[in-house]
């Protein structure tokens, strides 16, 4: 996305008006006047013409002034709405991502069963699929509205996720195959930015084992330690015969910019079998550490 470049002053006004009064200077100082009436035409000449340069450049400073702040803020506007298109397209991926990652982890797990219980596991399946798949057409209609008509209406708001809304992301884990369990001890006093966070990085991570490791055991933890928040999401690793679903790649990218500008980080890597991603979010608000091979 090119970005207009930041609108910086330069004015040569003063420079041509300390021009303009010392070429004056020197006219007067050379022009040879001898009688009284003559020196005082002389100087009101001078004087008058002193003044209009002076308001000259006044006028002219002020103008170009007010030009360069409109110029400033037109592009501190321009700043904020990439930034802010910049996060719809981080929330459009995770809507695509985890609701069609979703969708093909439903359908491939059911497709493998066979029997009684297959067919009923499938018709579950297939319900599971249709209400994943309307809500994350409701939420992209929702966000593309948005980049088409960005001085529109503003879209209806929903509460941001809390650290209460962690149970029920896990559960949707579940629906989906994956065995996630929770373990969050009770923290009081954390700030709204670090608990969305916290819900980007567990969702994000139980997505990443649903489509890479399939129906396998997955331990998340929400802890503090000495200040700091710590989030850790492993899995156990692939269940036999499955076949990982590559996603977009910028899942772990995405994370690591989230924490990032709350101070944090986010370390994934290979943990045996299985796969381990480890957030540390300082409470109250950079590189990130680096990490094995990650998964895209």
């Amino acid at each position: 996305m090119e970005t207009t470049a930041r609108p910086v002053l330069r004015s040569r006004v003063w420079l041509t008006a300390a021009l303009a009064l010392a070429v004056l200077g020197v006219v007067l100082a050379t022009t040879g006047v001898e009688r009284p009436v003559a020196v005082a035409v002389t100087a009101l000449v001078g004087a008058v013409i002193t003044f209009f340069v002076l308001v000259w450049a006044l006028s002219t400073s002020g103008r170009q002034r007010r030009a360069y702040e409109e110029d400033l803020t037109a592009w501190a506007a321009e700043r904020a709405a990439q930034a802010e298109r910049l996060r719809i397209a981080r929330d459009l991926h995770d809507l695509a991502s985890h609701g069609l990652g979703l969708i093909t982890v439903r359908a491939a797990a059911a497709r493998t069963l066979e029997g009684p219980a297959g067919d009923v596991e499938r018709v579950r399946a297939l319900a599971d699929i249709e209400r994943t798949g309307r809500a994350a057409t409701t939420e992209l209609r929702r966000m593309l509205t948005v980049l088409r008509a960005p001085g529109g209406e503003a879209p209806p708001l929903r509460p941001a996720e809390r650290l209460a809304d962690l149970p029920q992301i896990v559960e949707d884990a579940r629906a989906g195959g994956v065995r996630a369990v929770l373990t969050a001890a009770d923290l009081a006093d954390v700030s709204a930015g670090v608990q969305l966070t916290v819900c980007a990085i567990v969702r994000e991570s139980l997505a990443n084992t649903a489509r890479h490791a399939g129906p396998t055991v997955a331990r998340v933890t929400v802890g503090r330690e000495s200040g700091t928040l710590v989030v850790v999401a492993e899995d156990d690793g692939p269940v036999a015969g499955w076949q990982p679903h590559r996603g977009a790649g910028q899942g772990l990218p995405g994370l690591r910019e989230r924490a990032a500008a709350l101070g944090g980080s986010v370390e994934a890597g290979q943990v045996g079998p299985g796969f381990r991603v480890t957030a540390r979010l300082p409470e109250g608000t950079d590189d990130v550490p680096a990490a094995r091979p990650e998964r895209p």
